[in-house]
């Protein structure tokens, strides 16, 4: 090798070691963490739980078909999520396409999904004489944040202005479902992110 290449050679290392070093000091970690999964439910693999009796009422409240869901591509949630399989796959897409790359290996990976609600008989945001809530139909799921594998959670409440990371979770959610209202929405949702699949003429409703 001449002097000219080996002068080049050296520079391109050098540089390399630049970026390498410039990469560990980032403060995230996007690259996706290691997960197995089992189950299926709703003919979608790594949807696990169970189909379950159908629910009926009070009223209008009700799911035809439910399934009663207890983990998503090998993370659990912290509590049974009852929907139907319309919303059952959404929530897979989010997980798969959205929670976990915004996530990444940031606390080693997700442990849970902490679930603040699913299936419940009730009008929108329970104000007396709202219209009924998409929950009441087995079509929306509250999610509060995050449990990581190291022990730390990330909350809507305390992280939505402190990082990316659930801002980010909540704009993923924006195309698998129809309805996504997080703390920027309304008073009703400082705690968690609601994801129902409603749809609308223009689209997406994403808040």
């Amino acid at each position: 090798m001449s002097a000219t290449g080996r002068s080049k050679a050296v520079v391109l290392i050098a540089l390399a070691a630049v970026v390498a070093v410039g990469s560990c000091g980032r403060g995230e970690d996007r690259r996706s963490a290691r997960y197995s999964s089992s189950g299926e439910l709703c003919g979608i693999a790594g949807l696990e739980g169970a189909h379950i009796a159908p629910i009926d009422g009070p009223g209008r409240c009700g799911i035809a078909d439910p399934v009663q869901i207890t983990a998503v591509s090998g993370i659990r949630l912290t509590s049974p999520v009852r929907v139907n399989c319309s919303a059952a796959k959404s929530f897979k897409r989010w997980v798969d396409r959205g929670i976990k790359p915004a996530v990444g290996r940031r606390g080693g990976g997700i442990e849970a999904i902490r679930i603040a609600a699913s299936y419940s008989c009730r009008s929108r945001n329970s104000q007396p004489g709202a219209k009924l809530s998409e929950h009441a139909k087995g079509n929306a799921i509250d999610v509060s944040g995050v449990i990581l594998r190291n022990g730390a959670t990330l909350s809507v409440l305390e992280d939505w202005r402190r990082g990316r990371v659930i801002k980010r979770m909540h704009k993923s959610a924006c195309g698998p479902f129809g309805t996504v209202l997080g703390p920027r929405s309304d008073r009703f949702h400082q705690d968690h992110i609601h994801v129902d699949v409603a749809r609308y003429r223009n689209g997406t409703y994403c808040r």
